[in-house]
């Protein structure tokens, strides 16, 4: 059984894992290129006019190679994008099987509350503290401190994510408002506390506000998308295959001689 939802979170990390890829290789791999030109182009615009003229035909004899490494990118992109996918599908599977019988909803549900649950312990919680990095930021603290501090944030994301889905479990039956509420005043606490309380991690440098924000909003859609569509193949995969939620897998143990 435990085999049976593995392979289905694999092909499922693996289909989500292709539409990543794709994504980094056409949207995001430019749009880093264009910020990493930009963070150096306002120190670099006047210097090489001359240097410039000169290597013209320089860079148009280069412009096969770069069209190559181009392809390459892309080709390592989207290789990259699949196998992230299979293992985020892989242990998203591994989840499921254990904590079906605690996820609130029935049948597809639990999967996109699960997927929720993981996006706000891997990547919501962290990134209030240690937002996405873009190309020429400069960075407080040393690496080794910037981990434990994303580690810490992810622990503290996973007892956001439990208390918030125990809450609306325990209210919802009887007023399911209330228990959306109640489910929420977790979730409000940590982006309330992390916006007065965190320190200022990450400088921006020369790169503007809005070009910035656009970067790690794209950044944070993409990664929802992500577990998005891994739920939404994972819940699909469990319905062709016809797999027991867990209280009937429980009870036929149960009654099984």
């Amino acid at each position: 059984m435990l085999a049976d939802y593995l392979k289905r979170g694999v092909v499922a990390g693996a289909i989500a894992g292709i539409a990543y890829g794709a994504y980094v290789a056409l949207v995001a791999n430019p749009l880093v290129g264009y910020m990493e030109t930009r963070a150096e182009g306002g120190d670099h615009a006047h210097a090489g006019e001359h240097a410039h003229e000169a290597g013209e035909h320089a860079h148009a004899a280069g412009e096969g190679a770069h069209a190559v490494s181009e392809a390459t990118t892309a080709a390592v992109s989207i290789g990259s994008g699949v196998l992230w996918g299979i293992l985020l599908g892989g242990a998203f599977a591994l989840a499921f099987y254990f904590l079906e019988p605690a996820l609130p909803g029935r049948g597809r549900v639990k999967a996109y509350v699960l997927a929720a649950a993981g996006f706000l312990t891997v990547s919501v919680a962290p990134w209030l503290v240690l937002p996405p990095t873009t190309p020429g930021a400069e960075l407080a603290f040393d690496p080794t401190l910037r981990s434990a501090i994303y580690a810490g944030m992810m622990a503290v994301g996973a007892v956001v994510a439990v208390a918030s889905v125990y809450g609306y479990g325990r209210l919802s039956p009887e007023n399911r408002p209330l228990g959306v509420g109640v489910a929420a005043v977790p979730i409000v606490a940590l982006v309330a506390v992390t916006t007065v309380a965190a320190p200022t991690i990450v400088e921006t440098g020369a790169l503007s506000a809005d070009l910035v924000t656009a970067f790690r909003g794209l950044t944070v859609l993409s990664q929802a998308a992500l577990w998005a569509l891994v739920a939404a193949c994972f819940g699909w995969l469990q319905t062709r295959a016809g797999a027991q939620p867990a209280a009937e897998r429980h009870d036929d143990l149960l009654m099984s001689p």
